[in-house]
């Protein structure tokens, strides 16, 4: 006898939803970022070494080793970003390792906000947060085309008139 499959609670009814990724140029951004963090921590470990201990040089082997691994996880940790607009919700899914799928009902929206950083803005791209009453179901999607981010916090600005009109 065949024991009933549990629903995947990870999967939005209906199963007919359109995932959006985000863009592939923010691999780049976050490449940016990790590789000046390996740099900046690389070079504090080799005058730790030359100025106190040797250990400071397996601390530098061990950071650039790790920035090394983080970057080859990188690129799959952007794929699984994703983002849908339904009637009632905006729906947005990430993670590897301990998968996040969070939906903001349109009507618990208080405000949109909409950033770049020097590196996103040099890459043409920008981060759309939905925040709302409770800090815990605020909704972020990062890496988004500056076009796309601009109609993303237009769309969601006049839902949330609309839906604060109707209470």
């Amino acid at each position: 006898m065949n024991a009933p499959v549990a629903p995947d609670p990870l999967r939005p009814w209906p199963d007919t939803v359109e995932w959006r990724p985000i863009s592939a140029r923010y691999y780049l951004v976050r490449l940016a970022v990790l590789g000046v963090w390996v740099l900046i921590l690389t070079l504090a470990a080799l005058v730790a070494a030359v100025l106190w201990s040797a250990w400071g040089y397996a601390a530098a082997v061990a950071i650039v080793a790790g920035g090394a691994l983080r970057a080859v996880f990188l690129r799959r940790s952007i794929r699984a970003w994703g983002y849908a607009e339904r009637a009632e919700d905006l729906l947005v899914r990430h993670g590897l390792l301990v998968r996040r799928l969070s939906i903001v009902p349109y009507a618990r929206m208080q405000f949109v906000d909409v950033t770049a950083g020097p590196i996103e803005r040099a890459a043409g791209l920008a981060t759309v947060t939905l925040h709302t009453a409770a800090a815990a179901s605020d909704a972020t999607v990062p890496g988004l085309e500056a076009a796309e981010a601009t109609r993303l916090r237009d769309r969601l600005a006049a839902l949330g008139e609309i839906r604060e009109e109707g209470l």
